[in-house]
């Protein structure tokens, strides 16, 4: 049995593979996280386990910043990735990212599809980011590149000009009663 066949079998990614998620994360860059997202998409997973895996390594992540001294057991040989992670995302990052992964996972089942919701899930951690004091939320993430602007939807020829809201509405006359002949 090869550890690759087993994954596969599964329905699970190897941790290299979430690793590689959140560096693309903390870049900030879109285009290497869809790639990622193909990736892992190759192995046909089981998109729920990946974020549980996803929000494991958050976890761990999290306690590598926050609590001195910590280092995790049977890390795999991922603790130099961690630091290295650790330096690039805020604890603040990590903390809502857990938090979209874990509420990505619940949503999965009303997702069109399950790697549509899992990537739904990715690039909302994409594009939001907790803000710091004096600082918009998305001061680090790239700008997109504009859209061209929608021609504007043609109005009726003969539309009455648009009443100012201070304005009274009209009053509405009645027809005089008819009265018999």
């Amino acid at each position: 049995l090869k550890v690759d066949d087993v994954r596969a079998m599964l329905g699970s990614v190897a941790r290299g593979q979430v690793l590689g998620v959140l560096d693309a994360l903390a870049a900030g860059d879109g285009d290497q996280l869809m790639a990622e997202c193909a990736r892992i998409a190759s192995f046909s997973p089981d998109f729920g386990g990946v974020l549980d895996d996803l929000a494991a390594v958050l976890h761990r992540l999290q306690l590598f910043q926050l609590v001195p001294g910590y280092r995790p057991e049977g890390d795999g040989g991922d603790e130099a990735a961690l630091a290295a992670l650790a330096e690039r995302l805020g604890p603040e990052d990590v903390q809502l990212y857990y938090q979209i992964a874990i509420g990505g996972r619940r949503d999965l089942a009303l997702a069109p599809d399950a790697r549509t919701g899992f990537e739904m899930a990715l690039l909302r951690m994409l594009a939001f980011r907790p803000a710091s004091e004096g600082e918009p939320a998305r001061a680090e993430r790239p700008a997109a590149a504009p859209r061209p602007a929608a021609a504007p939807a043609p109005t009726p020829a003969r539309s009455a000009p648009p009443m100012p809201a201070s304005a009274p509405a009209p009053a509405m006359e009645r027809p005089a009663p008819r009265q018999a002949e």
